[in-house]
């Protein structure tokens, strides 16, 4: 093995810098399962954890990377042997504990899992943190009574990586998809991933600007927040719920009691990072068969190298990619 490996760290001891370094074993934190990592993918908190004042790393320095697959060089778990294909995502993975933006990574064994079946190394990196958000988002809204049947679903901040994949899962599950996003020029590619139908953010957040507006939509997966996210919940069905994992627009919702008390709207919350290993392998496993889509490749941006991902974590800071953005680490 080794004795050296390269990693992109993230340093703030004294002037800030995102720099691609060579590593010792020595320098890995602690943890029972040693894995070379093949593929990490690029998620909004990665961006964060790459800047000066993105309130996500605490201490310094730092490889970022909130998701990893790869191949177990040693463990002292015997649920994990050498060669073994595993994956792990969140927990402290890229934000407390050294992440997968490096070619070897050392991680507590309750964070890990065996590769689920029906995914390569690189696919369950196409799908990474944001396809398990979205996962995650899509059993939610049929917990609350989402079906194929009871009309259309739309999906908010559809170009990005929880968004583009909550497309692709639901049209692979029969639902018509309304994809919202701010791209003019999306179009097309959102078609590919099985959109029904394609709506600007304006058309989406416009309307009455009343708390109860038309009742457009069964249910949504929201990638967005802010003010966008208020104005969704104006418009779902009576009975209907929002799933809601992110913060792009911001972190306040102004909204009213309104969509809640008088139509039965349902906001469910979507935490990706502390969800139970046990309900994380059975949503694995939902993306690996019935959830998988054909066109899962579709969702790949680019693949990069760890010589290229600093600008590739500028890039998704600035909205300028589309879906995924692969890291290929050996």
């Amino acid at each position: 093995m080794t004795e050296t490996f390269q990693a992109l760290v993230v340093d703030k001891t004294e002037t800030f810098s995102v720099a691609v370094q060579p590593l010792t074993m020595e320098k890995l934190p602690a943890g029972e399962v040693l894995i070379r990592v093949a593929y990490s993918s690029v998620n909004y908190k990665d961006g964060l954890a790459s800047i000066p004042n993105g309130n996500i790393v605490r201490n310094y320095p730092f490889i970022p990377g909130v998701d990893l697959s790869g191949t177990v060089v040693s463990s002292a778990d015997p649920r994990f042997q050498e060669g073994q294909s595993v994956i792990a995502t969140g927990y402290g993975i890229g934000v407390s504990h050294y992440g997968g933006f490096s070619e070897y990574a050392r991680i507590p064994t309750e964070w890990v899992m065996p590769l689920p079946k029906g995914l390569t190394l690189r696919e369950a990196m196409i799908y990474g943190t944001a396809g398990y958000t979205a996962a995650m988002s899509i059993l939610a809204i049929e917990a609350h009574g989402a079906a194929p049947d009871k009309g259309k679903v739309l999906v908010t901040g559809a170009t990005g990586g929880v968004g583009g994949s909550a497309v692709a899962m639901l049209a692979k599950k029969g639902y018509q998809v309304t994809a919202s996003t701010g791209k003019a020029d999306a179009a097309d590619y959102l078609q590919t991933l099985g959109a029904a139908e394609v709506l600007s953010r304006e058309e989406v957040s416009g309307g009455s600007g009343k708390p109860l507006d038309k009742q457009l939509w069964q249910a949504a997966v929201d990638a967005v927040g802010g003010a966008p996210l208020a104005a969704v919940l104006s418009k779902i069905a009576y009975g209907g719920s929002v799933a809601a994992s992110g913060l792009t627009a911001g972190t306040s919702v102004p909204t009213t009691v309104l969509p809640f008390i008088l139509r039965g709207v349902s906001l469910l919350g979507i935490d990706s990072v502390a969800c139970p290993m046990e309900q994380r392998i059975q949503i694995w496993d939902r993306m690996g068969s019935d959830l998988k889509p054909e066109q899962l490749d579709a969702l790949v941006d680019r693949e990069v190298t760890l010589t290229d991902l600093p600008a590739a974590l500028a890039d998704i800071l600035k909205s300028n990619t589309r879906g995924r953005v692969l890291v290929r680490l050996s």
